[in-house]
């Protein structure tokens, strides 16, 4: 008897309307489309202004903002939005619950198809070119890169081994290479749409993550902590240690050291349990798990080390100085005395 698949509800729904949609629109394309017209059937003519995004004609079907993050053009591009829908869904939504899944799927869809249709309007307006007005922005790259963020926060540590082990990468690292593939191709190939998606899917489900989204503090009846102020989440980790100095900008009103702490233990809590493997969301704890215990804890003593040597660096300096304006004043007490 073959295994039984099972997915959660909030996914399997995101699974049918990814195919519903792309289905929907490929059928209306190809009634509006005929063989031997000069425009090819993956013309900006046969756009499905209600289904997905397109700037000038869209503005009335505001419903898109969330459609057309479901709607694929080709077959590539459906089978790896399914894939991670599948996979990342089954993970996020037992990790979180289905309705904070369900928040950070609105969140991850709406806001940068909402950022990309105002980039091509006023793209429009200063180029005036007709082809940025008929863009088709859909698809889901905003949704995978969103995920991306999310493992990150999760499981940075985990190692994924491709090609029978011979290249093996930690999660941390897929952000920026997500944008490093995405920018490289708008650029080269011209997939400027797949280029501002994956840009505003990673920043903004970082912000939503980072600053906004609730998570209970782990005790009994304790207060929930706002966002994760943990340092192996901060901006500059999504970049590698040679560039994390520059990127390190206080563009933000920093966090407090008490939501610092917070936000690291609760970095070492999620490693420690209560979170499925990555690749099996069912599995239990294994050995696997116990290593990305064992790294979460070694990123967090580092963090912390590195705090507690600069206050003792700063206190020690503080005493130094104090003492010295003793020694000072009673040499200059003695001699008045003298």
């Amino acid at each position: 008897m073959p295994p039984r698949i099972n997915i959660p509800p909030l996914t399997r729904g995101l699974l049918v309307l990814l195919f519903i949609c792309t289905v929907l629109n490929a059928s209306l394309r190809y009634r509006e489309w005929a063989p031997g017209q000069e425009a090819s059937f993956t013309s900006g003519l046969y756009n499905i202004p209600y289904l997905v995004l397109v700037p000038a004609q869209s503005l009335v079907y505001p419903w898109t903002h969330l459609t057309s993050a479901f709607v694929e053009q080709n077959v590539v591009s459906f089978l790896v939005t399914g894939a991670t829908l599948f996979f990342g869904g089954r993970y996020l939504e037992r990790a979180w619950s289905s309705a904070e899944f369900a928040k950070f799927v609105l969140f991850a869809t709406m806001i940068p198809n909402l950022l990309a249709f105002g980039t091509y309007t006023l793209w429009f307006m200063l180029a005036k070119s007709e082809a940025r007005a008929s863009t088709s922005i859909n698809g889901g790259v905003a949704i995978q890169g969103a995920f991306l963020v999310a493992f990150k926060q999760l499981v940075p540590e985990h190692t994924i081994a491709v090609f029978r082990g011979l290249i093996r990468m930690r999660v941390k690292h897929f952000p920026a290479l997500f944008l490093l593939a995405n920018t490289l191709s708008g650029v080269v190939f011209g997939t400027d749409t797949a280029l501002f998606l994956a840009w505003y899917g990673v920043l903004t489900s970082w912000i939503y993550l980072r600053f906004y989204r609730t998570t209970p503090s782990g005790g009994d009846g304790g207060p929930a902590l706002r966002g994760d102020a943990s340092e192996t989440f901060a901006f500059a980790h999504f970049f590698p240690e040679p560039l994390q100095t520059l990127v390190t900008l206080r563009i933000c009103s920093p966090f407090s050291d008490e939501d610092v702490d917070a936000g690291n233990e609760q970095a070492s809590a999620r490693a420690e349990g209560g979170l499925p493997n990555l690749m099996n969301p069912r599995g239990g704890r294994g050995g696997g798990r116990r290593e990305e215990a064992e790294r979460r804890r070694a990123l967090a003593l580092k963090a912390l080390d590195q705090r507690l040597g600069a206050a003792a660096g700063s206190s020690a300096a503080g005493l130094t100085n104090h003492e010295a304006e003793r020694n000072d004043d009673r040499g200059g007490g003695g001699g008045d005395r003298a």
